[in-house]
C-alpha cells in the first residue's frame, strides 16, 4: 500500500508540474502575442541593435517562435525584413540620433551580414551616428561593426580576427559503429553530398571547392572592411596571420577599433558624441520596442492597387506544406500561384534561402516559378545559402540577384539509401523477412545491401533528374547545355563568381530585388506583401506544441545544434535528393 501511495503522489507531481509548466509558457506566449500597441519615442534616442542573435529571412508571428523556452520571455530570432525596416525606419525618424550596434557573436551568414551592412550604409547617409561595441567580438559581428563611425570592445575582451575556417563534419566512423552503411549514387565530379557518411576527411575536388568559396568570402570582407577602416587588404591579412588582435591593445594599436571601454560607459561616449549637455541622457530603445514604434509619414505604404509580393521560402525543401523553417512544397507552390493569380500584384519576389532537398519537391514549387515568370515580372533574391533545389527553382527567374557571399550553384543530383541491415541485426538483435509478387517490390528497403541492378535503376533515376536540371538551367538562363555542364557538376560557386559564370545576374539584398522587380513592371507607386500568409494564432498554437523539441533543443544546444542536426540528417535523408554537397561551418 505504501508503495502505491509513493506511485500515486509521484504521478500526481508530475502532472501538477506539467499543469504549472503550461501555465507559465502561456502566459509566456499571450504576454509576447499581447505587447503589440505603439510606442512612443523620446527624444536623444538611439537605436539599440543587439544582434548577437539567429536572424532568419522573415520575422514569424508563431507564438512559439518568438517565445525563449529557457526564460520564457520574448523570443531572440530576428526577421531580416523586419529589421531592414526598422533601420530604415530609424533613418527617418527625427527623434533617432543614432544606432548603437551591440555585437559579440552572430548566428547568421555573411549574405545576410552584408545586406545589413549595406542598409546601415544607407542609415549613415543621414548624417547619424553608428557606434558599434562587443565584449568578445567574433569576426563576422566585426565585419558588420566596421559600418561603424567608431569600434569600441571591452578592456578584458578579445577581436577574434584570424580568417575564415571552413568545418565539414564526417559522419563515417560513427555510422560504423552503429551499423549503417549509406549506399550513396550520385552524378557530378564536384556532388560530394554523401562524402561525410563514406569518407573521413575532405576528397581533392570538395576541398578545390570549399577553398574557392572560403577564399572568396573573406576577399569580400577585406575589401569592405579595407575601405571602411582605411587599411588595406594586405595589411588585414597581415593583422589576421599573426592574429594582432587577440588583446584590445593590439587591436587599438592596429587600427582595427577606436577604443577600449566597458560597456556602461558607452551611454557618456554617445552623450559626448552627440554634444548633450550633462542633464540629459542617451535614451537607448531596444529592438523589440522600436519595431511597434510608428513609421515615419514617408514609410506608410502609399494606397496603391499595385502591388509587388515578396514569396519567402527558406530552410530543407521538403514535400508537403513544411513550416517557417523549411519549404514545402505545397505551400510555396501556393503562395507563387496566389500571387500569379492576383490582379492586383505586377511583379513577385522569390525570396530563396536553401541548400536544397528532394527533387519532386523541388520540381513542383519550378513549375509554379515558371507560370510566374511568364506571367508577370520574376525575380529572384538569394539569401545566405540557394544551392542545388535552391537554385534549381530560381533558374527561370527574369533577374537572379544575390549577394557576393552567397552560395549558390551546386548542380547536381545524388540518391541515399542507408543498409541498416547490421545495425538491425548485429546491434539490436532484430531481423527481417518478406513475401513479395514481383521482383522490385522491395527496391527502396533498408533492411539489406542494394543489388547491382537496383543501383542501376537508381542511378538511371539520377542521371535522368541531372539532364533535367542542366536542361532548365540552360533554358531559363539562356546558356548552352554545354556551358551549364562545365560549370555544373555539383560544384558550389560564391556569388561572386557565380556572377562571372553567369549564374546570377546582380548582386543587393531583398530591398534592392524589389526595386528591380517594380522597375520591371513598370510601377512606380505600389505597396509590398508577403506570403506564404502567415498563420491565425490558434492554428500555430496548435502546430506550435509538436514542435516544442526541436525549439528546445536548438535553445539549449545552441551552435552544437549542427551536430545533432547533421546526425540526424544522415538517417533520413534517404531517395533521390538536390541538396547541398555538405553542410558547411564557416567561422
Amino acid at each position: 500500500m505504501r508503495q502505491f501511495f509513493k506511485f500515486m503522489l509521484a504521478s500526481m507531481l508530475g502532472v501538477f508540474l506539467i499543469f504549472v509548466l503550461f501555465f507559465f509558457l502561456m502566459i509566456g506566449i499571450i504576454a509576447s502575442v499581447g505587447k503589440r500597441e505603439p510606442v512612443s519615442i523620446a527624444e536623444n534616442s538611439v537605436f539599440h541593435l543587439k544582434l548577437n542573435t539567429q536572424i532568419i529571412d522573415r520575422t514569424s508571428e508563431s507564438p512559439f517562435d518568438n517565445l525563449d523556452f529557457m526564460s520564457f520571455g520574448p523570443g531572440s530570432a530576428i526577421g531580416l525584413n523586419d529589421l531592414l525596416r526598422n533601420i530604415k525606419k530609424a533613418k527617418e525618424d527625427e527623434n533617432i540620433r543614432g544606432i548603437f550596434l551591440d555585437l559579440s557573436m552572430t548566428q547568421t551568414g555573411w549574405a545576410t551580414l552584408r545586406e545589413i551592412r549595406e542598409q546601415i550604409a544607407d542609415f549613415k547617409e543621414s548624417g547619424k551616428i553608428v557606434i558599434a561595441y562587443g565584449d568578445v567580438m567574433a569576426q563576422g559581428a566585426y565585419y558588420l561593426a566596421t559600418i561603424a563611425d567608431e569600434i569600441y570592445i571591452n578592456p578584458e575582451g578579445i577581436l577574434d580576427f584570424r580568417g575564415l575556417n571552413a568545418e565539414v563534419m564526417f559522419l563515417k566512423n560513427m555510422l560504423e559503429k552503429i551499423g549503417i552503411e549509406p549506399q550513396i549514387i550520385r552524378t557530378g565530379k564536384f556532388k560530394s553530398a554523401g562524402e561525410p557518411l563514406y569518407l573521413e576527411r575532405l576528397s581533392p575536388e570538395n576541398r578545390e571547392q570549399i577553398q574557392a568559396y572560403v577564399s572568396s568570402v573573406w576577399n569580400t570582407a577585406l575589401r569592405d572592411i579595407a575601405e571602411s577602416r582605411n587599411i588595406s587588404v594586405n595589411r588585414l591579412n597581415e593583422i589576421a596571420d599573426a592574429f594582432e588582435t587577440r588583446t584590445p591593445e593590439g587591436a587599438l594599436q592596429a587600427g582595427m577599433i577606436d577604443g577600449i571601454t566597458h560597456r556602461d560607459e558607452i551611454r557618456e561616449i554617445l552623450r559626448n558624441i552627440l554634444e548633450l549637455d550633462e542633464k540629459k541622457k542617451v535614451n537607448l530603445v531596444e529592438y523589440s520596442k522600436y519595431r511597434r514604434a510608428p513609421l515615419p509619414k514617408s514609410m506608410i505604404p502609399a494606397r496603391a492597387r499595385d502591388k509587388v509580393a515578396v514569396v519567402y521560402g527558406s530552410g530543407m525543401i521538403v514535400m508537403g506544406d513544411g513550416s517557417e523553417r523549411s519549404m514545402g512544397a505545397d505551400r510555396i507552390a501556393k503562395a507563387l500561384r496566389t500571387a500569379r493569380e492576383d490582379t492586383t500584384i505586377k511583379a513577385i519576389v522569390f525570396r530563396v534561402n536553401s541548400g536544397g532537398g528532394g527533387v519532386l519537391a523541388s520540381e513542383i514549387m519550378l513549375r509554379e516559378a515558371m507560370l510566374a515568370a511568364e506571367t508577370k515580372p520574376f525575380v529572384v533574391s538569394m539569401g545566405d545559402v540557394a544551392a542545388s533545389g535552391g537554385y534549381y527553382i530560381a533558374a527561370y527567374a527574369d533577374k537572379i540577384i544575390a549577394s557576393p557571399n552567397t552560395i549558390t550553384g551546386s548542380i547536381g543530383v545524388y540518391g541515399m539509401i542507408p543498409n541498416m541491415q547490421s545495425m538491425f541485426n548485429e546491434k539490436l538483435g532484430i531481423t527481417f523477412d518478406n513475401v513479395k509478387t514481383n521482383e522490385l517490390a522491395d527496391l527502396y528497403s533498408v533492411t539489406r545491401p542494394l543489388k547491382r541492378v537496383e543501383r542501376e535503376i537508381i542511378q538511371d533515376q539520377i542521371e535522368r533528374a541531372y539532364e533535367t536540371f542542366i536542361n532548365n538551367v540552360a533554358e531559363g538562363r539562356g546558356l548552352t547545355v554545354e556551358t551549364v555542364e562545365d560549370i555544373a557538376q555539383g560544384r558550389v560557386w560564391s556569388g561572386v563568381d557565380a556572377k562571372r559564370i553567369g549564374l546570377i545576374d546582380d548582386f543587393g539584398g531583398l530591398n534592392y530585388a524589389i526595386e528591380q522587380a517594380a522597375e520591371l513592371a513598370d510601377i512606380e507607386t505600389y505597396r509590398v506583401v508577403e506570403y506564404p500568409v502567415q498563420k491565425e494564432f490558434i492554428e500555430m498554437l496548435l502546430e506550435g506544441f509538436s514542435g516544442m523539441e526541436t525549439r528546445w533543443l536548438r535553445k539549449r544546444l545552441g551552435d552544437s545544434y549542427r551536430i545533432y542536426e547533421n546526425m540526424q540528417n544522415a538517417t533520413e535523408n534517404t531517395g533521390i535528393l538536390m541538396r547541398m554537397p555538405f553542410d558547411l561551418h564557416i567561422e
